[in-house]
């Protein structure tokens, strides 16, 4: 049977904020007394994402393929990890048509950096930026993100197969 000519996947990814470690979202660095504690950098946008392309094409979620219990994964970017997740896509022949992610953080303000983020991803699924969006917003000081205790981030992508 034929896989559809589009596919559709959604990530979500969080992380707690802590001291002592750097706070990297979509593969920027950003200045903040506190970091996203994980056994990878624990970027939660690069998370998220890379779980949307894995649903889209049907093959489960960051966690299955580089496990926490494996030390090969303790510090790594989400940018390496993309690019098993790339090979995965083109494997099956897929390309991404866009990417949308939503960060949600109630601290620091990304607005100043969310265009370096989608320049970053775009470049790593090599699409244009137009293709990716990346927005910020707050929790009103509510739940878990609105108390600064960390950070999330969904993700949604479309798939396309390349012929």
């Amino acid at each position: 049977m034929r896989c559809p000519a589009f596919r559709v996947g959604h990530g979500y990814d969080v992380h707690r904020l802590v001291p002592d470690r750097k706070l990297i979202l979509g593969g920027v660095e950003i200045p903040f007394a506190l970091g996203l504690l994980g056994h990878s950098d624990a970027d939660v946008l690069y998370h998220a994402v890379l779980d949307a392309v894995l649903g889209a094409l049907g093959l489960g979620d960051i966690g299955k393929h580089f496990p926490d219990t494996e030390e090969q994964y303790r510090g790594i970017s989400g940018k390496a990890l993309a690019a098993t997740v790339i090979t995965l896509m083109k494997e099956q022949q897929y390309a991404v048509g866009n990417i949308d992610v939503t960060v949600i953080a109630q601290r620091p303000k990304l607005a100043p950096y969310l265009t370096l983020m989608r320049r970053n991803l775009a470049e790593v699924f090599g699409v244009a930026p137009e293709q990716i969006n990346i927005k910020a917003t707050t929790e009103e000081h509510l739940g878990f993100t609105g108390r600064g205790e960390g950070i999330a981030a969904h993700a949604v992508c479309l798939l396309y197969r390349e012929e």
